[in-house]
């Protein structure tokens, strides 16, 4: 009886249990009014575009997306709106899918929040609110990739519960670049040290200001395991503490920074460290024999610093080293110790960018230890290697990544290297191999992905019917000889986004299928081959990025492209026709890099081409006519335009000077006219102004010496140009082409003349005519001892002046003898008078 009354009592609660939360026929709600009026408030103040939050009706908050209650008390314990869709491959641009807005307090409704993560989405950079320093129950907090900025309160270090920190990767700019990029600042981390419970801290990309305190804050954290500190413009720490109390720490990532001391002694009391960054620092010094007994540690990178002296043979003592990166650190002595092949553990090692200058067999009784046993990943690429590939290269039977490219080595690629099995990536490209690689030499690579045999002497004897045995994500064979056709098994390799196939002797057409199968592809390089044939509309090309088809010998119109993220299209070199698109740019908004020279392209320039960003604009060389546009605009970042070589007509428009960055201006070989306008004035940057073979009159205005002091290139050969020449041109400093010949000028060249800074000086090799990084390769045509020559490589070198055809008169002024520089003076065809000075 006592059995079935326990039995019945069990029942009955369990039917309370189910039911107790029905009244009178109608549901309770878990949720709590207030709370849910909080979180309602809090939506209130954000952005959600794509309508994230679109279950945030209705009296039960704790079904709501990202909402979370305790289950007992229906509290609202968690927030977690982080935005699910991984931000853009293209420099993690924002996507539809984040929320903005504003952080209201309203959120503070929310007593019992013990997690909220708002990362990955896009507030505009809004500061960090103090409010957020008020949930005294918070143990997780993550605001990353939320593009914030500002100042971070202090009051963030009331959240004495607070486990889990993560600020990291915050910056934001506006999409005009109308304002500098902000970031997330500490003026004083003392606050940190507050955070007692904290466990992990990632302020990876926060500014930390000079001063900062940052090392004492951390050392006031005994529960602290991991700790990044990366990209926050640290540029010193002290080298010594009284006391080291952050001794629970296993993982410190302070890498791209600017300490340039050596390496901090405090860190040899840390006994638990298993993972030190030190990577991308200015660190001088040579490695201190004390770090190699740091036995705990495992991952250890000191890459891209300054350090020199050898590599101890004491780091034979880090037997649990799993990961080691010295790559970078180019005052290092170049021979690689034995006793790094006793380190049985090890699988990644990064030696890249060291000056190691041996042939691969002299370091056999490094990789013949058992270091062959564990190996996964072998970086040496850069490293003046030479000699042939070692056959113990194919006893690292785990090995999943090797690259030995930009070096020296030469031979042919061994049938041993067919033993790694395991590889998924092999990058030999930058050498001298040579020699036929045949099919048999990839059967066992099953699971590569990544593929670089570029810039070698090899020839790839691969049938049409071959059935390749992996699926590659990128293929680099440029430079390779491949059979006249295009190759039939790259139908095959259905994965591919990156492709490089340039200069590898392919002569026909592409085939309809490449087209249609390889629409996700992100880079596609077939430059300098003789490939014929029409490039379709490349709408569905929606992942491209970098699409380069010149020297090539295509036809019919310019494809259409929809990409977001296309940073360059260069379709130069070959035999294209019709008109430019009239919204070309606006489906390229990010484009940096556009080139569609020496075509037979016709018509007007497209006023859209005005609102493109970045970068070179390269329309030479083709048939185009009518006006320049006039509607350019401060907000792009134009470097060059090059128009050059068209039949453009009337006058140069005003707005070209709106750009605030451009460099290079090309319009020499058109129809236009006019006098130089004033507008030009404001091109205070330009270091190349090409007018030359046009049908511009008037006077050389005296304001190109006044405005334009940072010109090196002034060509405006071949007009109609009249008058004197300004005196005052002799202030171009950077001047090294002064080229005015084939006008009506008159007078007298200037003594003056002989003041060109630039001009008394050879050219430098490793000097540039362009101050911002471009891939357009500035170029220029001079005429030396009567012969065309176009400069591009060697221009930097070129320092010419050339004044001849005008109706100059007078004596040649001494002062041009000063111009030690000059390769070419050109003072023929004029009307010039007296002794031609020795000195000349």
């Amino acid at each position: 009886m006592d059995l079935k009354r326990t039995q019945l009592l069990l029942l009955f609660f369990a039917f309370l249990c189910a039911g107790g939360r029905k009244l009178n026929g109608d549901s309770i709600p878990r949720c709590i009014p207030i709370e849910r009026n909080a979180l309602l408030g809090f939506k209130e103040g954000l952005k959600d575009p794509s309508n994230r939050l679109s279950s945030w009706v209705g009296d039960d908050c704790c079904t709501w997306e990202g909402v979370a209650c305790d289950n007992h008390t229906s509290h609202v314990v968690k927030l977690d709106l982080r935005n699910p869709h991984q931000l853009s491959y293209f420099d993690y641009l924002p996507n539809k899918w984040c929320l903005g807005g504003e952080l209201r307090p309203s959120l503070l409704g929310l007593k019992h929040l013990n997690y909220l993560d708002l990362s990955m989405n896009d507030f505009g950079g809004i500061s960090i609110p103090e409010f957020m320093g008020s949930f005294r129950q918070l143990k997780y907090l993550n605001l990353s990739w939320a593009y914030m900025s500002g100042l971070i309160p202090h009051q963030l270090g009331n959240l004495s519960s607070l486990q889990y920190l993560d600020l990291s990767y915050n910056y934001y700019y506006d999409d005009n670049f109308e304002v500098p990029p902000g970031f997330l600042i500490i003026d004083n981390a003392i606050w940190i040290s507050r955070l007692s419970s904290l466990r992990y801290l990632n302020m990876s990309y926060v500014k930390f200001r000079e001063g900062a305190h940052w090392l004492q804050a951390l050392n006031m954290l005994p529960s602290v395991v991991e700790v990044h500190l990366r990209h926050c413009g640290i540029n010193t720490t002290s080298l010594s503490l009284p006391h080291v109390n952050f001794t629970s720490l296993s993982v410190l990532d302070i890498s791209r920074n600017s300490i340039n001391s050596t390496i901090p002694g405090w860190l040899f009391n840390i006994s638990s460290l298993e993972y030190l960054d030190l990577r991308g620092n200015f660190i001088n010094s040579t490695i201190p024999g004390w770090l190699f007994n740091i036995s705990s540690l495992e991952y250890l990178d000191l890459s891209y610093n300054f350090f020199r002296g050898i590599i101890p043979p004491a780091i034979k003592n880090l037997a649990s080293l799993k990961s080691l990166d010295l790559s970078g650190n180019q005052f290092l002595e170049g021979k690689i110790p034995v006793e790094l092949g006793e380190l049985c553990k090890l699988q990644y090692l990064g030696l890249s960018d060291i000056n190691i200058s041996k042939s691969l067999h002299e370091l056999d009784k490094v990789f013949t230890g058992c270091i062959k046993n564990s190996l996964e990943t072998l970086y040496m690429w850069n490293t003046q290697l030479d000699g042939y590939l070692p056959d113990w290269l194919g006893d690292f039977r785990k090995l999943k990544y090797l690259d030995l490219s930009g070096n020296s080595i030469s031979g042919l690629v061994l049938a041993s290297l067919g033993r790694l099995a395991e590889l998924v990536v092999l990058s030999l490209g930058q050498n001298f191999l040579e020699g036929v690689m045949s099919e048999e030499q990839f059967a066992n690579f099953t699971k590569l992905k990544y593929l670089d045999l570029s810039q070698n002497q090899l020839i790839l004897n691969l049938t049409s019917d071959w059935i390749p045995p992996f699926q590659l994500q990128m293929l680099d064979i440029g430079s390779c000889k491949l059979e006249p056709r295009f190759p039939a098994w790259l139908r095959m390799l259905k994965n591919i986004t990156y492709l490089d196939m340039s200069s590898t002797g392919i002569s026909n057409a592409i085939p309809d299928w490449f087209w249609r199968s390889f629409s996700q592809i992100f880079w596609l390089d077939i430059f300098s081959n003789g490939i014929t044939g029409s490039v379709p509309d490349l709408t569905d090309f929606i992942h491209l990025y970098y699409f380069n088809l010149s020297s090539n010998h295509f036809e019919g119109p310019l494809p259409n492209f929809n990409s977001s993220i296309l940073w360059v299209v260069d379709l130069s070199n070959n035999s294209f026709s019709g008109a430019i698109h009239l919204d070309i740019s606006k489906s390229m908004s990010n484009l940096e890099y556009l080139s569609l020279s020496t075509n037979n392209l016709s018509g007007e320039i497209p006023l859209s081409l005005c609102h493109l960003r970045y970068g070179a604009l390269d329309l030479s060389k083709n048939l185009l006519s009518g006006e320049l546009p006039d509607c350019w605009n401060h907000s792009s970042f134009i470097i060059v335009m090059d128009f050059s070589s068209n039949s453009l007509s009337e006058s140069i428009p005003p707005s070209i000077c709106s750009l605030p960055f451009l460099e290079s201006l090309h319009l020499s070989n058109n129809n236009l006219s006019g006098e130089l306008p004033s507008s030009l004035k404001s091109c205070a940057r330009l270091n190349t102004l090409d007018l030359g073979q046009n049908g511009f009159t008037g006077k050389i205005p005296t304001w190109i010496g006044e405005s334009l002091l940072s010109l090196k290139i002034l060509r405006l050969r071949s007009n109609k140009l009249v008058g004197n020449i300004p005196p005052n041109l002799s202030r171009l400093g950077a001047l090294q082409i002064l080229d005015l010949a084939s006008n009506n000028l008159s007078g007298t060249i200037p003594s003056s003349f002989g003041n060109f800074t630039a001009m008394k000086v050879s050219g430098e090799m490793n000097g540039t005519i362009l101050k911002n990084y471009t891939r357009y390769n500035e170029k220029m045509q001079v005429i030396i001892k009567g012969i065309y020559i176009e400069y591009a490589i060697l221009l930097p070198l070129v320092i010419v002046m050339d004044l001849s055809n005008n109706n100059l008169s007078g004596m040649i002024p001494e002062e041009l003898t000063n111009l030690f520089g000059l390769v070419s003076l050109n003072l023929s065809g004029n009307h010039l008078t007296g002794e031609i000075t020795e000195k000349i």
